[in-house]
């Protein structure tokens, strides 16, 4: 029986009832608790949706660009298997991430692991083999025809992905199917449908416009011969379409994932993080599968409830209070009001901003991310860096980072 979903951004999708038994299991249920965009809901309000979602909308566009592809080129030979594997594929991409999504594996984890080469895609694969075993999945996936030996070993590449496909790598599938693997994470291009799905969404729930069709490109795609390798192409006429869904990412970065006040927050949520990990064993998870399957967003509830001043500070101060710093400023600076008058401007390094300009031959270090520049008369100018000796102001006056 097909299971139909109302999607915000996709309408009404049908799902295979091998995808909604793995949607009911715990490990992918845990994806409701995990943020899409981590922390930047704090600064986008409505960017409150979850990789649950996401995943769905994957699943869902992977099957259609399947279709597409099958309808129109039926010499291709994509088999029912190879529907199931990639959509499995495509469902399960984004089951080994951790709490705020990419600030665990790319803020956190470095942090307090600094040599592990732990990858949310690892535990991606690692995440669908526990689902598997702990929800006798692997009945399910003989019932509907998957090859357990070949099929799970193609739904772990197509997770994966792989740039360098010469020779060919895979075992999964042979060659002649190369273009399978272009679906869910294409790593020759970037062009695949967990981009189409996450530019789509994320622009609804932040309220950005989306400049970028993937209607037209799932009508145009075709695979191709291209140097002994079959690939996904699309035609020369949607080529503004395919510039567009990078513009669109763009722009998403520009105005959201990379705002100032976003990684602000980003940086005291990961602070709050590895002062809890020597009490709640946070990056322990990684080794346990059914451990990580507990381990959601709520994590942060449960610093927030500790008796511990500090990792509230860490979350709570997020933005650095700017009336109380330039007022502190003013007052040490009219204490030194015998020194020689020259311009002063204070800049905080994490979001360039300038705060104020003040006059003052020489200043006190006030803090170690603030950066003094000064001007020298009457045109150059210098900017003081540990790594700089500037001929100006003169060498008593303290230099800071």
């Amino acid at each position: 029986m097909i299971n139909i979903f109302n999607d915000p951004i996709h309408g009404q999708i049908a799902l295979h009832p091998l995808l909604v038994k793995i949607i009911d299991t715990p490990q992918f249920q845990r994806l409701r608790h995990i943020k899409q965009l981590g922390g930047t809901y704090l600064v986008f309000p409505g960017a409150t949706h979850t990789r649950f979602e996401h995943s769905i909308g994957v699943a869902y566009l992977a099957g259609r660009l399947l279709r597409s592809l099958d309808e129109n080129q039926p010499e291709l030979n994509i088999t029912k298997q190879d529907f199931l594997c990639v959509q499995i594929a495509a469902l399960c991409h984004d089951m080994g991430h951790g709490p705020f999504s990419h600030l665990f594996d790319g803020m956190f984890i470095p942090e307090v692991r600094p040599n592990s080469p732990w990858k949310h895609e690892n535990a991606s694969i690692e995440m669908f083999h526990c689902m598997r075993k702990k929800n006798g999945l692997d009945k399910e996936m003989k019932h509907y025809g998957l090859n357990l030996d070949e099929d799970i070993k193609f739904i772990e590449e197509s997770i994966k992905g792989c740039k360098n496909l010469t020779p060919w790598p895979m075992t999964g599938r042979t060659e002649d199917k190369s273009f399978l693997y272009e679906i869910v994470a294409n790593k020759l291009n970037g062009v695949d449908v967990d981009k189409w799905d996450y530019l789509a969404r994320d622009c609804h729930y932040l309220g950005i416009p989306n400049g970028f069709d993937y209607e037209r490109l799932l009508k145009s795609a075709r695979v191709c011969d291209m140097n002994g390798r079959k690939h996904i192409c699309f035609r020369d006429k949607v080529a503004e379409n395919i510039y567009g869904m990078f513009h669109t990412r763009y722009t998403l970065h520009r105005q959201a994932l990379q705002h100032k006040i976003g990684y602000i927050i980003d940086i005291k949520i990961r602070d709050a993080f590895v002062l809890a990990d020597g009490t709640l064993k946070i990056s322990n998870a990684i080794d346990d599968m059914l451990e990580y399957t507990e381990l959601t967003d709520h994590i942060i509830d449960q610093i927030l409830n500790k008796p511990n001043t500090r990792l509230k500070k860490c979350v709570g101060e997020a933005r650095l209070n700017e009336d109380k710093l330039e007022r502190i400023l003013e007052t040490s600076l009219e204490d030194r009001s015998d020194d020689k008058i020259e311009v002063y401007k204070v800049a905080h390094l994490s979001s360039r901003r300038e705060l104020t300009v003040f006059q003052a031959k020489c200043m006190q270090p006030l803090a170690p991310n603030f950066q003094v520049y000064w001007k020298a008369m009457p045109s150059s100018s210098a900017v003081a860096t540990s790594n700089t000796t500037p001929t100006y102001p003169p060498a008593h006056c303290t230099k800071y980072r």
